[in-house]
């Protein structure tokens, strides 16, 4: 199996979703992901129990999925980076690494010794990665961040998808939504920034925030009311169809489903949408005989499609749309993501043992090498594994029995 990032170790000093993703990510590919816990309570979002109004840890057992999805595959070490006693430790670590990854906002970083001089002053080379809620610059370098406040609020998705006249504000589809964008979108400027220091010697300092990570999946909108100089109107959509084409957006099936459809060319896609559907006296029909007629009369033609779909249940659109020339797609839940075919032909839900020896699946990282499923491993307990890291390092059981006792590791 190709590991593109094997050799490659990281530093990661960070908690909850947003870069601790980055480094499941990166340990995916290959990459060993030394990750630095507090060394008492440890990364805060152990500390998670529920989550979205569900027991956080699932089925019991020691397989956590909220700390599972974005720290598998790494192993952990219970520092305490403020006490004096514990900085060779770091230092020898920062020294040993390619990339120092960190969530901490720049109070912490100071106080803690951990900013971009600090670190390079231990390794020249060293890549410093740093994610953020607002980014590095600005009044609000300081302030802190969570996905659902600068990604989704602040960057434009909640807007984007509440209608204007709903009496609540929508909320993210998924728990750690833009955290997990956003770890994504870290873990590709760590590989670019590996390749330059490759290619130039010189290494990078690497900043991501959630907010821009926000604008960026809402680029369309914001480019265009950048370009028309003001607030875009807020249109509603029609109740089906859009305003030009039956054959866009959700339709609502018999058994209370709903299918997406994106046929984006009326005129070709019309004659066959009425062929499977058992209407193709709708095909002459002078109302929607041409893309031109079809257009036009969109409106009426929607709510005959809204008609046609709401006689059977999904089971029966499946079957009808399967094989179809035009774009569609079953609004799927969870579980049902979690078992759709072509994410597990192409492995994108992985296997992996947990630390009880269950097996388990994860949704893998979309990225793949050489048409090969990425290998998962289980995030480690805490403090898991500070002596074997130590020891690999260079520590003796005497030296680590001291830095237990003067309470610089667990």
């Amino acid at each position: 199996m190709h590991r593109p990032m094997e050799g490659v170790r990281v530093l990661e000093v960070a908690q909850f979703t947003f870069v601790p993703a980055a480094g499941a990510v990166l340990a995916d590919w290959g990459a060993d992901i030394i990750k630095i816990e507090h060394a008492e309570r440890g990364d805060a979002q152990r500390g998670l129990i529920r989550v979205l109004g569900l027991d956080a840890l699932g089925k019991g057992g020691s397989f956590f999925p909220i700390m599972e999805g974005p720290n598998r595959g790494k192993r952990s070490v219970g520092l305490a980076l403020e006490n004096p006693a514990a900085r060779p430790v770091l230092e020898r670590l920062v020294r040993e690494s390619d990339v120092f990854l960190t969530n901490f906002l720049p109070g912490a970083r100071a106080r803690l010794g951990i900013e971009v001089e600090d670190i390079r002053a231990i390794n020249p080379d060293i890549v410093y990665v740093r994610g953020s809620g607002f980014g590095q610059r600005g009044d609000e370098a300081d302030k802190g961040g969570y996905d659902s406040t600068a990604f989704w609020a602040r960057g434009g998705s909640a807007a984007g998808v509440t209608p204007p006249d709903s009496e609540s504000m929508m909320r993210m589809p998924s728990g750690a939504y833009g955290d997990s964008i956003g770890g994504m979108t870290i873990a590709g400027g760590i590989a670019a920034a590996l390749y330059s220091r490759k290619a130039t010697g010189e290494p990078s300092v690497v900043d991501v925030s959630l907010l821009g990570v926000g604008a960026w999946a809402t680029q369309f909108s914001v480019n265009m009311a950048l370009a028309m100089g003001g607030p875009l109107p807020r249109m509603g959509h029609p109740k089906h169809g859009s305003v030009a084409n039956p054959l866009i957006g959700p339709y609502r099936t018999a058994d209370g489903r709903w299918l997406e459809l994106a046929m984006l060319q009326p005129g070709r896609y019309w004659p066959e949408f009425c062929t499977v559907a058992g209407r193709e006296d709708l095909i002459a029909d002078e109302r929607f005989d041409g893309v031109e007629n079809i257009m036009r009369n969109a409106a009426e033609a929607s709510e005959i499609v809204a008609g046609i779909i709401a006689g059977r249940d999904h089971a029966e659109w499946v079957e009808l749309l399967k094989g179809t020339d035009g774009q569609w797609a079953l609004v799927q839940e969870p579980w049902e993501v979690g078992q759709d075919p072509s994410l597990r032909a192409n492995g994108l839900i992985a296997p992996l043992a947990d630390a009880d020896g269950v097996q388990r699946e994860l949704v893998a990282n979309p990225v793949q090498f050489d048409e090969t499923p990425a290998e998962l491993r289980r995030a480690p307990q805490f403090a898991e594994h500070t002596d074997e890291v130590l020891r690999e390092l260079g520590w003796s059981d005497d030296e680590l029995i001291r830095l237990k006792v003067e309470g610089a590791i667990t």
